[in-house]
């Protein structure tokens, strides 16, 4: 039973790619023909398995980061230019991830003509350990934050030592703290 398992994971892992790649619009699908499975198994059974593939599934899919913020607001221009003054002060880099403020949909988002088209105009959340600044929404990482609340982001770290040590480096900001939180790290397709 656990290997089968182990190959579902291996499947879902191996068919995770950081940007999706590009279909021919020309390819034919070929239909498969789904056969019932037969199979004797007790509801306890199935209920135990399932949990098991689910709790995998999430260790896989989520890390407990460490989040530092520096401010946060509705305004992106105020945040932005908070950003910088950081930056000049402090010398920490700024890694914007390509997006900017898209005024029309009132969003932090890449570029209508991005590469990547399935993000191309979306929000993109940053999902891995970083010592940058960003602006992010803070709901991406604190689950009771309003919606539409700008993070500026210090960084995401994996310890608590880590995240101290950059919000202490802040100095006495009466609006920067840090928390811990469950950041999604699985594949967004």
């Amino acid at each position: 039973m656990k290997t089968a398992y182990l190959l579902l994971l291996i499947c879902i892992i191996t068919s995770c790619k950081p940007k999706p790649a590009k279909t021919n619009s020309d390819a034919k699908v070929k239909p498969v023909k789904v056969l019932p499975a037969s199979y004797k198994s007790t509801q306890t059974l199935q209920a135990s398995a399932k949990d098991s593939v689910q709790s995998e599934t999430d260790t896989i899919n989520y890390a407990d980061y460490y989040v530092v913020v520096a401010d946060t607001g509705r305004s992106y221009n105020t945040l932005r230019g908070k950003m910088f003054d950081l930056n000049k002060s402090l010398n920490i880099l700024i890694d914007t991830m390509d997006r900017g403020y898209n005024k029309t949909k009132d969003l932090i988002a890449l570029p209508d003509n991005y590469d990547d088209e399935m993000y191309a105009g979306d929000y993109y959340p940053r999902r891995s350990v970083s010592d940058f600044l960003s602006l992010e929404y803070l709901n991406q990482y604190k689950s009771d934050a309003k919606e539409k609340t700008i993070a500026l982001v210090r960084g995401i770290y994996e310890t608590k030592t880590s995240a101290d040590s950059a919000l202490l480096a802040m100095g006495q900001s009466k609006t920067a703290f840090s928390f811990k939180a469950k950041v999604y790290v699985g594949c967004m397709h």
